[in-house]
């Protein structure tokens, strides 16, 4: 059983049959411990299925599943167990942290919200999500605007690990950084995956990006699935203009 199945997704703005179709019956699956790639130019739906998998939106149509359990039409109280098992890393580094709390705040946050554990535990939790992510315990105390763009995606990711969860949902977490910060992120991201089996959605415009990290790839154009396959199937031998046309534009990612 695949970790994440959507299926026939749609998302129409508006009037079912005269809105604005968004995502176009898209469907796909991830198994556990693979990466799927999501890749397609701006306004092609990506971040709508990032937030419908999530359970952050209700499609259309179509269904999403998460190990077996409906993530659309369910109450959001019932969503309330699967939610600690997937979590987001978003695009902008600089609005996803409250520049209210404190470093230690924002990554033990899941923690007060859906476990019961101390103050004590949670700051050593902290401290060790923070060193995974390549900070120290210096961070622990300080606010968001003491840090770079590069750093406040650590920390974001930082957060989203909390809860030791089984997928995340990563939408375009490198797009707000300069291009060497962003490759250390994706190093990170692939270094993370190595050592905790986790599962990635990781949704880019960047082909160069996706190809460094996904096992498998999903084009997306005009809200509709026009190509998908393997890593080197989809970069190596595209079957679409528009696919070719996303390889060619960036030069590959080499490893770091």
């Amino acid at each position: 059983m695949p970790l994440l199945a959507a299926t026939e997704l749609t998302k129409t703005y508006g009037h079912a049959d005269q809105g604005t179709r968004v995502v176009d019956r898209v469907s796909f699956a991830i198994e556990r411990g693979e990466t799927l790639g999501l890749v397609g130019e701006s306004g092609s739906g990506k971040s709508t299925i990032a937030r419908m998998v999530l359970g952050l939106i209700e499609p259309t149509r179509g269904t999403v599943l998460f190990d077996g359990n409906p993530i659309t039409g369910v109450p959001q109280s019932k969503l309330r167990p699967l939610r600690r098992r997937m979590q987001p890393v978003f695009q902008d580094p600089y609005a996803a942290l409250n520049p209210r709390m404190t470093v230690e705040q924002i990554v033990t946050e899941p923690l007060v919200i859906h476990e019961r554990t101390s103050r004590t535990q949670r700051r050593r939790r902290c401290q060790d999500l923070l060193r995974q992510v390549g900070l120290d315990d210096s961070a622990l105390r300080r606010y968001p605007h003491e840090f770079s763009g590069g750093q406040r995606q650590r920390i974001n990711i930082a957060r989203a690990l909390a809860l030791q969860p089984e997928l995340l949902v990563l939408d375009e977490p490198v797009s707000a950084l300069d291009v060497s910060v962003g490759a250390q992120i994706v190093n990170l991201l692939r270094d993370l995956q190595r050592e905790f089996s986790l599962t990635y959605l990781f949704i880019s415009h960047s082909m160069p990006l996706v190809r460094y990290l996904a096992t498998n790839i999903a084009v997306l154009q005009g809200g509709k699935l026009v190509e998908f396959g393997t890593r080197d199937q989809i970069c190596d031998s595209p079957r679409e203009d528009y696919t070719r046309n996303l390889v060619a534009a960036t030069p590959e990612m080499k490893a770091g």
